[in-house]
């Protein structure tokens, strides 16, 4: 089959992840997609990966699968190793077999947060726990071995389902009167959808039926890609309710997060790090900046506080991901 004359094969790991449910119905339009959850798609298991792409032969690889339980890595880092970091290097070196391209996602966590200022592309990884550890292998596997490859990193990710913090939010709000959320970790809330939207955006211009695939090697590498704005865990657990408080009715997804159930939560305390100890260390300040994914791809994510709005409004006109630098917002 000519690939000048079809749609790209795209395999999509993950698929049931807050990620790769964003990017599964638009990977679909643009070429021939085979998605696979963890239960189709075990990446813990090599032979299980490589018998899979060979099976599949794929003209492109989106890796949305991963190890993310951040707490538990640290008591079990050899399991959150090899889904972080040995399977990115098995598919690379399938990607290079077949000439594919692979796309992959990382994570602020491979930074300390020592800086204050957005985090860069080529800043110096330093990273506090097990799950930053792995996914920085992760990279530099890829980086070794793929020749044509796309590692995005991004942060503080959420959705609409799946385990994230803004379902916690909500689900101790009915639970609790008083919140207690931490105030002095900076970052900036991404929403799954718009991580999707602009990794179709990245990839249509290689993947468009009329062209096929075309080489990817002037703009293979590492790219920011997270929302504009910064904000702290308080901040946004404030908003989210504030938002959830002023939705009347509630709609489908937020009477599920909700189990049906009201609010009681009446205020949020804002807490320092060490008065909420966790088992792994987090960067306090891990915003990163995404000035090279815009001037490279002219893609840049709307700002953090108008994604959140844009779930609870549920409006079609909202959820979307502009097209235009000027429509996207301006980023800190």
């Amino acid at each position: 089959m000519s690939k000048e004359e079809s749609k790209p094969k795209i395999l999509l790991t993950g698929k049931t992840g807050q990620i790769g449910r964003a990017l599964a119905p638009l990977l679909d339009r643009m070429g021939e997609l085979t998605a696979l959850d963890r239960q189709q798609l075990d990446l813990s298991k090599p032979d299980e990966i490589q018998r899979v792409i060979r099976g599949v032969l794929p003209d492109l690889i989106v890796n949305a699968g991963a190890y993310t339980a951040v707490d538990r890595a640290e008591s079990d880092e050899a399991a959150a190793r090899a889904v972080n970091a040995v399977a990115p290097g098995v598919l690379a070196e399938e990607a290079k077999r077949l000439g594919a391209l692979l796309v992959h996602y990382s994570t602020d966590y491979i930074f300390d947060g020592a800086k204050r200022t957005p985090y860069e592309e080529d800043d110096p990884p330093n990273p506090l726990n097990a799950y930053g550890r792995t996914k920085l292998e992760g990279e530099r596997a890829i980086r070794q071995i793929a020749p044509e490859y796309v590692i995005f990193r991004t942060a503080w990710v959420y959705a609409r389902e799946g385990r994230n913090f803004l379902l916690t939010v909500l689900r101790l709000a009915t639970e609790k009167e008083e919140l207690r959320i931490v105030r002095d970790q900076a970052g900036a809330p991404t929403l799954s959808r718009e991580i999707g939207a602009a990794t179709a955006e990245v990839l249509s211009n290689i993947c468009a039926p009329a062209n096929g695939m075309r080489p990817w090697s002037e703009t293979k590498g590492i790219y920011h890609m997270t929302a504009g704005g910064e904000t702290t865990w308080y901040n946004f657990a404030q908003l989210i309710l504030e938002l959830a408080s002023s939705q009347l009715p509630a709609g489908d997804w937020l009477a599920a997060a909700t189990n049906n159930r009201p609010l009681v939560a009446r205020r949020i305390v804002p807490i320092a790090t060490d008065e909420f100890p966790t088992p792994a260390r987090r960067p306090v300040y891990s915003v990163l900046a995404n000035r090279k994914l815009n001037d490279t791809f002219g893609v840049r994510l709307p700002h953090w506080e108008k994604q959140l709005r844009a779930v609870f409004s549920g409006r079609a006109s909202d959820m979307r991901t502009p097209s235009t630098n000027e429509e996207r917002g301006a980023e800190k």
